[in-house]
């Protein structure tokens, strides 16, 4: 993806469900640019849409007005595979549920993308080795996510996020199933390893104190996104 301009971008962007008198708008008018370097935290209640426009940056839904683009290129009239090559060549996830498939090792697990882009076998559990040291679980490699703790699943979920390198990390509640200690210890990995291995982040959380670690705070609200 190149390197100038925003690595994410979205223009007036608007969402919203159903039809007639039962449509319920979301949210109207949100426009944001993401630069290389940017922390960025998008707070509000929970129901307010956060997720939503989270799937609305990864072109995983479409919005009912505006655009998003991310490195310069739309998701607009994209046909679905090319949508999926542009994710998994741009975007890492991170998810409140770590979702790690339970009969693949910590380090399949963290394969696994590269693995789905035909890299070689030796190639793709190299690197996820070396990411799992990078998240502090070297000796963790061929476990199973059954015999690890919350947060250690989560840093394995981090490790998958980034092992091809994003330039943009996404995070929907990344610490949200965890207590107070391990969310501690996995926010601040988050931030360390976006700026390491990615250009950028967006963290979707309701928890106020957590968006305020971010270097910067958005506050979604129906008419879009304002600063904190």
């Amino acid at each position: 993806m190149p390197s100038e301009g925003p690595l994410l971008s979205a223009r007036g962007v608007s969402k919203g469900f159903g039809a007639g008198e039962a449509r319920v708008e979301i949210f109207r008018g949100v426009s944001l640019e993401v630069r290389s370097g940017d922390f960025l935290a998008v707070t509000g209640p929970s129901g307010c849409g956060k997720s939503t426009l989270l799937h609305l940056f990864a072109g995983l839904e479409e919005p009912d007005e505006g655009a998003v683009e991310v490195g310069g290129r739309s998701w607009t009239g994209l046909p679905p595979e090319r949508r999926a090559a542009l994710r998994g060549e741009a975007i890492g996830f991170v998810f409140q549920f770590h979702h790690l498939l339970p009969e693949l090792t910590a380090e399949e697990n963290v394969a696994l993308p590269l693995f789905l882009a035909d890299a070689a076998e030796e190639e793709a559990r190299s690197a996820a080795r070396e990411v799992l040291g990078r998240v502090g679980l070297s000796g963790k490699a061929g476990a199973f996510p059954r015999t690890l703790s919350g947060g250690e699943r989560q840093r394995v979920a981090i490790a998958r996020a980034v092992v091809r390198r994003p330039r943009l990390l996404l995070c929907d509640e990344p610490t949200g199933s965890l207590d107070a200690a391990h969310a501690r210890s996995v926010f601040d990995l988050l931030s360390e390893v976006a700026r390491e291995r990615a250009g950028a982040a967006v963290v979707v959380t309701h928890d106020p104190e957590w968006a305020k670690r971010c270097a910067t705070m958005k506050l979604l609200t129906p008419n879009g996104l304002t600063g904190v």
